[in-house]
């Protein structure tokens, strides 16, 4: 599979993320689908075609869009898949897009959380593609999405499950280039552990307190509540065998102490993938209405640590509170923050 044969191509979910990478496929002149959940965003896009805010420029691109429902009325399979539903949507995601996949084609899995392992047990190992995406996005409007980090900015990095289709991955990175850089790795899964472990302390941590990322780490208390639930993350990674490794475009000289290591990709995040106003996908969320990827990504670390016979109480702490949120039984305020802070202390 290379770029130059045209495969044709899905994205499920074409929300604040995947609406943007898409739309740089359809600009390309890529046989591209847009298929999402969302009706007023389908018919906004049928009626008006996609917007894209980028930090110094906007982007518009007629583009074709189904509805969910519209899946089981296709009858040309696609070559290439891209996922971009929240983590805890992907199990059905897969088993939709599976009856349109052609035989050699792959699916891949642009987000948060552990995905692959569950887009692999639907359509197998050999036509799943593991991936990672650093970009800062939002969307409130159908048909309409922000990108806060331009092509230079955004990060993606790909790799195949089955060492056999590894050789095919290099073809799937050349398209996705056209929306930023792209490395090809051949250990995916310790690289999505990286970038759930940074996940881990940035998500729903500042989340929980109804803040912009940069303005969360403002009180130094609460930064080291995010820290250590990065520290118990990797913890956590490193229990289920995966290798400290660089990502989002880090040298290969950073730190592979597991808390400098950290404390050094926060730190990058913040800097470069993070404006003042950016709020995180879980914020996103829940000023939605929707639920959050808690279970996905702090609970994934809990679960993982608790099987290994170890304990994440930060994790656990973020986790029981964004429960609660999500319930109804508290708000996400800043007010949360002292809380957390306490928790933190008491782990000392």
């Amino acid at each position: 599979m290379t770029s130059s044969s045209f495969p044709r191509i899905a994205f499920i979910g074409t929300g604040a993320q995947g609406a943007s990478v898409a739309a740089d496929f359809a600009l390309a002149g890529l046989d591209v689908t847009f298929i999402d959940q969302w009706p007023a965003h389908v018919e906004a896009m049928r009626a008006n075609g996609l917007t894209v805010n980028l930090p110094t420029r906007t982007l518009h691109t007629p583009v074709k869009a189904l509805h969910l429902c519209d899946i089981a009325e296709i009858r040309d399979p696609f070559d290439l898949v891209f996922l971009v539903v929240k983590a805890y949507d992907t199990r059905w995601a897969a088993e939709m897009i599976k009856p349109v996949l052609a035989k050699d084609g792959f699916v891949v899995g642009l987000q948060n959380g552990m995905t692959h392992e569950d887009i692999a047990d639907i359509v197998g190992v050999n036509r799943t593609i593991g991936a990672v995406i650093q970009i800062a996005s939002n969307m409130w409007e159908p048909g309409i999405t922000t990108r806060q980090n331009d092509h230079d900015e955004s990060w993606f990095a790909l790799g195949a499950l089955d060492p056999y289709q590894q050789a095919h991955v290099e073809g799937v990175a050349d398209i996705l280039r056209r929306s930023g850089t792209v490395e090809v790795m051949d250990d995916i899964r310790s690289a999505k552990w990286m970038k759930l472990v940074v996940n881990a302390a940035e998500l729903i941590p500042s989340a929980i307190i109804d803040t912009a990322m940069r303005d969360s780490v403002r009180d130094p208390e609460f930064l080291e509540v995010m820290r250590k639930a990065g520290y118990e993350a990797m913890e956590a990674a490193l229990a289920d065998g995966a290798t400290i490794m660089p990502i989002i475009g880090m040298p290969p000289v950073m730190s592979n102490h597991p808390e400098r290591y950290v404390d050094e990709i926060f730190d990058e995040v913040l800097r470069t993938f993070s404006r003042d106003d950016t709020l995180t996908t879980s914020l996103q969320d829940w000023r939605k209405g929707r639920r959050a990827e808690v279970d996905e990504v702090n609970g994934y670390v809990v679960d993982c640590l608790e099987a290994k016979g170890k304990f994440a109480p930060m994790n656990r702490k973020v986790v029981e509170m964004a429960k609660e949120i999500e319930a109804g039984k508290r708000i996400h305020h800043p007010d949360n923050a002292a809380e957390l802070i306490q928790h933190n202390r008491s782990l000392a």
